[in-house]
């Protein structure tokens, strides 16, 4: 290649490029000719190359495509799957065809194009199913915000809440999760190819043109930031991990509550496990999973901030690519965490008895009966001593009901009603407390609207882009030109053979033309 007369040994080789699997072979790839496709459509646009070239590349890598790319499983990749598929098309086409497939592009453009394709497909994955999580919590709040319970700080019962109102809690911050996970895909809307090698190019290009058909936005406007910025799959990181963290915050809680000390909640069988020595077990450990999960996204970015790190700025393999390979697994970890959560979420049955009976014993209305003295004049602090005396009374008493505790007449006037905990569901509620339920859930209806409008449309862009693509292809494949690609794909001349070669039509197959080879429009 170039100067070089030599490659890498085969262990090292594994080291840099790895031992892609079949289906992992074929998910590179796939991205791999997307790009080819927009590449070689707008170089023959802009009579960079000929268009009878183009035409010939297209049609072997549509070829390719339609057989999952059979030919080149198991061949030798000493520089890597991209020019092991590139030295393939050369092999099929001949250098001067199959050579132009590079004019004005560079590894390091590609890698980073396909980078952003790739965290684009997690992005819309990952919102898709945060999305359906945050549907599902909405909807158990609305069906459980009648269910009394007690809110705990410091692990001791605080104040009455309802399960609803606590699901409700974190389907906010959810929800804003998944607001930072927007703007951190703002960065998925720039294509970098054209970028080069790290400093654009002389010849005339339209990156406007490939990012078009790429489904982008637009391209970088800096050919150097374009391939040595990896700041976007950060930031991807960083909110999928915020929002991990969020669930892992809720697992700590539902854990606690569905122990039997608590009882506050039941999980079904398929959602439990049992104990290879002790039968009366009933283990939640998926929530444990779910706890873990932000660790390894955290540990994710710390890895990859620090492979980028002190580095030039400009292409560099600690960023462009080792940094980018400690990534994935911090995203898949999110992902999971997401997928894990929703039918915990779903399923579990809280024990409305059990908390109500646990909010009244706590005396979490306490605060509430000082709040009542407050309405008459009292000092909160004077209302605060007399509350936690009656408190302490009745716990010594073995009374969960303050009436006849404390100093003589000190409830006397005040609505019975009020002193219930029950009465913090319905009372009207200032600093979004449980009573200010219905606003606080129609506001997270419109968010969760907001966030299921903006995942459709960006969809829809990408399959408009999509299929302009296609069209485009099919059209150039389609020209009245030999070689005849248009007609051949998916026939039996150009599909995989048994043997799992590429059958293409030579030469001399396709310099003339028959009834039988003419092209007849058809991509």
């Amino acid at each position: 290649m170039g100067r070089l007369t030599a490659e890498v040994g085969v262990r090292t080789r594994r080291i840099l490029y790895g031992e892609p699997s079949p289906d992992e072979l074929v998910a590179e790839l796939d991205y791999l000719t997307t790009i080819d496709q927009a590449h070689l459509l707008m170089l023959a646009e802009r009579e960079l190359i000929p268009r009878s070239a183009a035409r010939e590349l297209l049609g072997c890598i549509a070829a390719l495509r339609g057989c999952r790319f059979a030919p080149l499983a198991g061949r030798s990749a000493p520089r890597g799957q991209y020019l092991m598929y590139e030295g393939y098309l050369i092999e099929q086409l001949g250098s001067q065809t199959g050579g132009v497939l590079q004019t004005a592009r560079s590894r390091n453009d590609l890698k980073a194009t396909v980078t952003a394709l790739r965290l684009r497909d997690w992005a819309l994955r990952f919102a898709e199913q945060a999305g359906r999580l945050e549907a599902a919590l909405l909807n158990r709040a609305r069906r459980h915000r009648a269910v009394l319970m007690p809110i705990y700080t410091h692990y001791q019962a605080a104040m009455p809440i309802s399960y609803g109102y606590y699901l409700l809690g974190v389907a906010e911050a959810l929800g804003r999760d998944l607001g930072a996970l927007r703007q951190a895909c703002d960065g998925l809307r720039l294509c970098p190819l054209g970028a080069g090698a790290v400093a654009g190019t002389d010849l005339p290009i339209d990156p406007a043109a490939t990012a078009r058909l790429l489904g982008f936005a637009g391209s970088y406007p800096h050919a150097t930031d374009a391939v040595a910025s990896r700041d976007v799959a950060l930031r991807l990181l960083a909110a999928a991990a915020g929002l991990a963290g969020t669930l892992s915050r809720l697992a700590a809680d539902l854990q606690l509550w569905s122990t039997a000390e608590f009882g506050f909640l039941r999980f079904p069988d398929r959602l439990v496990g049992g104990s290879s020595a002790m039968p009366q077990k009933r283990n939640a450990f998926l929530l444990e999973h779910l706890r873990a999960k932000p660790a390894i996204a955290i540990g994710a970015w710390a890895a990859a901030a620090a492979a980028m790190s002190a580095t030039p700025f400009t292409n560099s393999i600690e960023v462009g690519t080792e940094a980018v390979a400690a990534i994935w697994p911090g995203l898949s970890a999110c992902e999971q965490a997401v997928l894990l959560c929703q039918p915990l979420v779903s399923a579990a049955v809280p024990d409305a008895g059990r908390m109500a009976e646990r909010a009244e014993a706590g005396f979490t209305n306490a605060t509430a009966v000082a709040n009542q003295l407050v309405r008459r004049g009292i000092a909160f602090r004077t209302a605060h001593d007399q509350v936690g005396d009656a408190v302490r009374e009745a716990i010594a008493a073995g009374s969960a009901d303050l009436t006849g505790f404390g100093a003589a007449g000190w409830l006397d006037g005040l609505d019975p009603g009020a002193l219930s905990a029950a009465a913090a569901l319905t009372e009207q509620a200032y600093g979004g407390g449980p009573g200010a339920f219905a606003d606080i859930w129609q506001g997270g209806y419109e968010r969760w609207r907001g966030h299921r409008a903006w995942l459709d449309s960006w969809r829809a862009e990408l399959a408009d882009a999509a299929g302009q693509l296609a069209v485009e292809v099919a059209a150039l494949i389609g020209e009245q030109t030999t070689p005849a690609f248009g007609s051949l794909i998916g026939s039996p001349v150009v599909g995989c053979a048994p043997s799992g070669r590429l059958q293409l039509p030579t030469r001399a197959e396709t310099d003339h033309s028959s009834a039988n080879t003419a092209m007849s429009g058809q991509p």
